[in-house]
């Protein structure tokens, strides 16, 4: 940026450059405990960006033993993304793109598959599947990230 320009600007005769994320497109976690965690490592559940809504990765760890207990972990999953979408103002048929890490995907696939299609129905969004060695969180097993539109008002 050039010195004319940030004197002007100073000086309220050109307006100053929008940031990406505007606070109040900012959406952080509404539980305390989480909240606390996010500001410490620096990310949002969710940040509005025009008509694009970006969420954060949201981890599914097992919850119990076996199979019963990992679709109770995408469960929850995808109940979390349903809750922030929500406060975006938008739901799973507004999710244009899903981003899934696993760290057994051949293993994990079937299950996590028939939890998704609880909550994403046709027409269908772009997926990526993409296996890895470990997530940040050393119990999860999935990491979600997903990317939304927001309907027109």
């Amino acid at each position: 940026m050039r010195w004319t320009t940030i004197a002007m600007m100073a000086a309220g005769l050109v307006a100053a450059p929008a940031t990406a994320r505007e606070a109040d497109k900012v959406l952080m976690s509404e539980n305390a405990e989480a909240r606390a965690f996010q500001e410490a490592v620096g990310y949002a559940d969710a940040v509005i960006a025009g008509d694009t809504i970006y969420l954060s990765g949201v981890v599914a760890a097992p919850a119990g033993e076996g199979a019963a207990g990992l679709v109770a972990g995408y469960e929850r999953a995808f109940k979390h993304i349903a809750a922030t979408l929500a406060r975006a103002g938008a739901s799973w048929d507004d999710v244009v793109d899903i981003t899934t890490f696993h760290t057994d995907l051949a293993a994990h696939i079937d299950g996590f598959a028939a939890v998704k299609n609880r909550y994403v129905k046709a027409p269908l969004p772009a997926w990526t599947a993409i296996g890895v060695s470990r997530l940040y969180e050393p119990s999860a097993v999935v990491e979600i990230k997903v990317v939304a539109r927001r309907p027109a008002k």
